[in-house]
């Protein structure tokens, strides 16, 4: 008996200093990150599709502007997608794709500006990413990155 609470115990205490340890993306930072882009979008008079995935890539939070196609959306999604997935921007994506033979063809490779990875406030953990499509792919990134500003988080390890 005396072996079974302590067992209990140990699980316990491991399950919470994982809680502790880890981080991640909750619907109320996704759903800001949306505001944040979307208010950015506005004031620039651009119409961008967003969408926000935890780092397995499931959509959290999404936003498709007046005037942006489906298929405007569908990118979004696949460069938050390829960013959850690899775990760096789809800029740097392209850039990777230049410089390594086959980069570019291999699963989750968005090759355009716009995909973000998602870090904690402190910038100690990733937490997810965001994809925007819609405008210029520099508009794009510029969008992603003022959703992820908004809601209190970072784009990159400090």
């Amino acid at each position: 008996m005396r072996i079974a609470a302590l067992v209990l115990a140990m699980i316990a205490a491991s399950s919470l200093a994982s809680a502790q340890a880890t981080s991640s993306l909750t619907a109320d930072a996704a759903q800001k990150i949306v505001a944040g882009c979307a208010s950015h979008a506005a004031s620039k008079r651009q119409s961008h599709a967003i969408a926000v995935v935890d780092t397995g890539g499931h959509l959290i939070a999404a936003l498709r502007m007046d005037g942006n196609a489906s298929g405007i959306f569908d990118f979004a999604v696949a460069k938050a997608e390829a960013v959850a997935a690899w775990g760096f921007s789809t800029a740097q994506m392209a850039d990777a794709a230049k410089a390594t033979p086959g980069f570019g063809q291999a699963p989750h490779v968005v090759t355009v500006p716009g995909g973000i990875p998602v870090w904690s406030a402190d910038g100690k953990v990733r937490i997810g990413a965001v994809g925007v499509s819609g405008e210029a792919p520099a508009d794009d990134a510029a969008c992603a990155e003022a959703g992820i500003l908004a809601a209190g988080l970072r784009s990159s390890r400090p």
